[in-house]
């Protein structure tokens, strides 16, 4: 059974446009996608709300969905499309849904209010305890976005799509964040840059030129070395390696410049209790403006 990709729906702009841009994800990987909007006010079955207060957000909850779906079937028709209406709080419903999921796209600010699942600590805490990949879309991205400005230095559907972005990490686990973005650069027919932020550690001296230059080119090696078994599993992607000296939530903020996709890692998170994501989780959430993708790794 194919796994769909979700979509968090709370009526903001932010939310309408993860939902496209889920779309299109599902369009390229050939995967359905699975709308669901959640609050925990909706009555047990279909019924309307007896209580006069919760019928207003009842309608506004049907109204969101069904306005997405037809927006939704219009924009890309061949497209198979499901929608449901949970009843349960956001960040729960959203976590069990990403159980099931082959990927999890949420708006990365919503408006929040009933059922707002970018409401400040419903954002970080399902980022922060989420087992699938979730990307983060801010409500000016489009389809255009995506792809290279034409001659006339606007964005066109037709020129070739930006370069996916991927942060590594040369001390750390890469496998389950390399695999996710050389799989969307393919899936694009994009270049991936990899990224690889590198300083000299504060227990050390501050070196001259000459060791600098060495521990810079180390750096260079190691990268290499990470990339060459995946340069081979995925020949047809055109890597290109960036190295900047620079705390990796400063370089990766940089970075994000110009590229259609970010795609970073966070650790798995096993306590049941905070949302804390990391300092450079947190950084790319809150100061970058094109789609993130953050991937759990142990």
């Amino acid at each position: 059974m194919l796994r769909p990709i979700v979509a968090g729906l709370d009526g903001s702009r932010e939310s309408i446009a993860a939902a496209d841009w889920a779309a299109r994800e599902a369009l390229r990987r050939g995967l359905p996608l699975r709308l669901v909007h959640a609050w925990e006010g909706l009555p047990e079955d279909d019924s309307d709300a007896e209580l006069p207060e919760l019928k207003a957000p009842q309608y506004h909850a049907r109204r969101v969905l069904r306005a997405a779906v037809e927006r939704l079937n219009e924009r890309y028709p061949q497209l198979y499309i499901a929608a449901e209406q949970v009843r349960r709080q956001p960040a729960p419903a959203l976590l069990a849904e990403a159980e099931n999921a082959e990927l999890l796209v949420i708006g990365s600010q919503g408006l929040g209010g009933i059922g707002g699942f970018m409401a400040g600590s419903v954002a970080m805490a399902t980022v922060a305890h989420v087992e699938s990949p979730v990307v983060l879309v801010r409500a000016e991205e489009t389809a255009a976005d995506e792809r290279l400005p034409d001659g006339s230095r606007t964005e066109s559907p037709r020129t070739p799509y930006r370069d996916i972005a991927v942060a590594v990490d040369i001390g750390g686990s890469c496998d389950e964040i390399l695999d996710f973005a050389f799989r969307a650069a393919q899936l694009r027919q994009a270049p991936l840059r990899a990224v690889h932020a590198w300083h000299v550690p504060l227990t050390r001296p501050m070196p001259g030129t000459e060791e600098r230059a060495l521990i810079r080119t180390e750096a260079e090696r190691e990268l290499a070395a990470l990339l060459e078994p995946w340069r081979a599993k995925y020949p047809d992607v055109p890597v290109r390696e960036n190295l900047h000296e620079g705390r990796p939530a400063h370089v990766l903020v940089r970075a994000a410049n110009g590229a259609g996709l970010l795609v970073v890692g966070h650790r798995r998170r096993r306590a049941a209790a905070g949302s804390y994501t990391g300092t450079v989780a947190h950084a790319l959430i809150h100061h970058v403006i094109r789609p993130v993708a953050l991937v759990p790794h142990d």
